[in-house]
């Protein structure tokens, strides 16, 4: 029905009811006839039934005063295609379409406001259909967003070490804002059973990391918050640092943090490193600036009198830093380069002077053996009679010192020595290293 009042311009007042089902073939050939083409060759097929209202004001001139339009009712199923894979580093599986199946519905389009609600099932990829609620509220230039789903899909943190276990029900709760250039995600927590993450008011400007108030974290091995207030306070039970070298061994020429300066206060209880050591104690004072560290000051404690200490001082003229590692454990260090497999024991000394993107340092470790050495190395060490009984223990090539002295410029790593010394077997060597992990090595 429609309503006309044509008293002082023209009113208009209508309701409807709209059954929708449009399929492929029918949106493919007359995808023509609508304004925005892109969004909707992303929809396959769509079924659903609306109550719709709507009411305009027009003034003599058919000028519009104001207007509203409401509808409500069912989407019953539909299938949105996705221009481009979805897959990113924490998302096992790629997510190529996304299904909704009785989604009920209500919005508000007015002059000022635009207003979205709804709840129902979703799916990925037409596997599992799982529960999903919505809230969009957009007003002028403010957007706010509210969704809360389950999900089933392979999930992965790397910096924590953690995995979501299969096929397990997990919980998403988001709540973002939108103001221009300024994103706020006033709160996000994911949940699955006792494993928690939590993060309240992260704040990016122009895609870039501007701050945050607290992030909280409970998993199977990871118990821990951060905190942003006067400084940045990161303190917890547990970390799980398994593969804490393998994601700052990463290159990112992006990094969502450089803009970010602070003082930083780290204070664990207990740390897991790669081979099942683990670090006790952990405290470290420092300032970030920029998002890179301008000063460490760290000690930590292995156990049985083995402790891990770090120092990093920058120039007070200049931009010149200078980072030293000392620790009385190797392996934590060193797990994750290839070229240290096998190596035993040892002493481990770092130190490195860093400008801007150039690095010049120097890793010296003293009284190691190599266990599982190459067959070409066995075969050298025959031929004195230490390295036969080394062999003969099956203890390993006992060295007494090796020293690597390395510059390292954008994607190069050159490496100017390589020098080992032991009873049986002495190595000298040099070569580089590229950004794909490629080694050549001579000598």
């Amino acid at each position: 029905d429609i309503k006309l009042n044509l008293e002082n311009g023209i009113k208009v007042n209508s309701n409807f009811n709209s059954d929708i089902n449009l399929d492929e073939k029918f949106l493919n050939e007359n995808i023509k006839f609508f304004r925005k083409p892109d969004f909707l060759n992303n929809i396959k097929n769509l079924k659903a039934n609306f109550n719709n209202s709507f009411f305009i004001d027009f003034d003599d001139t058919f000028k519009v005063n104001n207007y509203n339009y409401k509808f409500s009712g069912q989407i019953n199923k539909s299938k949105i295609e996705l221009s481009k894979p979805f897959k990113n580093s924490f998302v096992f599986d790629e997510i190529k379409e996304i299904y909704l199946s009785d989604i009920n519905i209500q919005s508000i389009f007015s002059p000022k406001n635009i207003e979205i609600s709804g709840d129902g099932s979703y799916s990925f990829n037409n596997l599992n259909f799982l529960k999903i609620d919505f809230a969009n509220k957009m007003k002028e230039d403010l957007y706010n967003l509210q969704l809360n789903f389950d999900f089933k899909e392979n999930f992965k943190i790397d910096l924590i070490n953690y995995k979501k276990s299969n096929n397990s029900l997990s919980k998403l709760n988001i709540d973002l804002q939108k103001k221009n250039e300024n994103i706020e995600l006033k709160n996000f927590k994911y949940s699955d059973g006792k494993d928690s993450i939590q993060i309240n008011n992260l704040k990016l400007k122009s895609n870039e990391f501007s701050t945050f108030k607290k992030i909280i974290v409970k998993t199977k091995n990871n118990d821990f918050f951060i905190e942003n207030d006067k400084k940045i306070l990161i303190k917890g039970n547990r970390f799980d640092a398994i593969n804490i070298f393998k994601f700052f061994n990463t290159e990112n020429e992006v990094s969502l943090i450089k803009k970010f300066n602070s003082k930083i206060e780290i204070d664990f209880k207990n740390i897991n490193f790669p081979m099942s050591e683990r670090l006790k104690n952990f405290r470290l004072i420092g300032e970030i600036k920029l998002g890179k560290f301008t000063k460490i000051s760290a000690k930590g404690d292995y156990g049985g009198n083995n402790f891990l200490d770090i120092s990093m001082k920058k120039e007070k003229i200049g931009n010149k830093k200078y980072l030293e590692i000392y620790s009385d454990l190797t392996r934590p260090l060193l797990s994750e380069y290839n070229f240290f497999n096998g190596l035993s024991g040892g002493k481990l000394f770092y130190t490195s002077i860093i400008d801007g993107s150039k690095y010049d340092s120097k890793l010296k470790i003293e009284n190691f053996k190599v266990i599982n050495a190459p067959g070409l190395i066995k075969l050298l060490s025959l031929a004195d009679l230490g390295g036969l009984a080394d062999l003969a223990e099956g203890d390993g090539l006992s060295f007494d010192i090796l020293e690597i002295k390395m510059q390292k410029d954008k994607n190069i790593m050159k490496l100017s020595e390589i020098l080992a010394l032991g009873p049986s077997i002495s190595v000298l060597m040099e070569g580089y290293q590229d950004k794909s992990g490629l080694t050549s090595l001579r000598g």
